[in-house]
């Protein structure tokens, strides 16, 4: 009958350790990505379509005024090549119907999640309802794009000037 020495039974257990803790890590990370603390079944289900969802994915937040009210539950693709979001809200949240929704980003290279700005209507979204107003991802690269083009051609703008300016002497 094979037994193991002291050294190899060491390895064999730390070996052990090492797989538990990592199953272990990899559970913890699958269950907090696919849950929300405050989800109940009494919570409603709204769309938003948006042109592009740049670096939304399945279970971010969904806030309003700074606090989680839901979070994004699936997304589509429709017939028109937009992206519908599937939103669970909590079923205490009443949302007024001229309300709209903004994917928005935590900082500069955060983490992305959708901003409810409220509206002043008296009348709700009700249950299975879309947001009529909505406001796409703003990617980063575009923006550096936009900023260095303005740049280039204020750039050009004051040479071009500089140097008529300088021909008129």
């Amino acid at each position: 009958m094979n037994t193991f020495t002291k050294e190899e039974f060491k390895n064999f257990i730390i070996g052990l350790c090492v797989i538990f803790c990592a199953l272990l890590c990899v559970g913890i990370m699958k269950y907090r990505h696919n849950t929300w603390k405050g989800a109940k079944n009494t919570d409603y289900t709204i769309y938003a379509t948006f042109n592009r969802t740049d670096g939304l994915e399945i279970g971010d937040k969904v806030n309003m005024a700074g606090i989680q009210v839901g979070r994004v539950e699936a997304s589509v693709l429709d017939d028109d090549f937009r992206a519908t979001l599937t939103l669970k809200i909590q079923s205490d949240i009443k949302i007024p119907d001229d309300s709209s929704a903004s994917i928005v980003s935590a900082g500069v290279m955060g983490k992305k999640y959708i901003e409810i700005e409220p509206g002043g209507s008296e009348d709700y979204i009700e249950a299975n309802g879309e947001f009529v107003y909505t406001q796409d991802a703003m990617v980063l690269e575009e923006l550096i794009e936009r900023i260095i083009s303005l740049g280039k051609s204020k750039r050009k703008n004051i040479n071009t000037s500089n140097g008529n300016y300088n021909m008129e002497k």
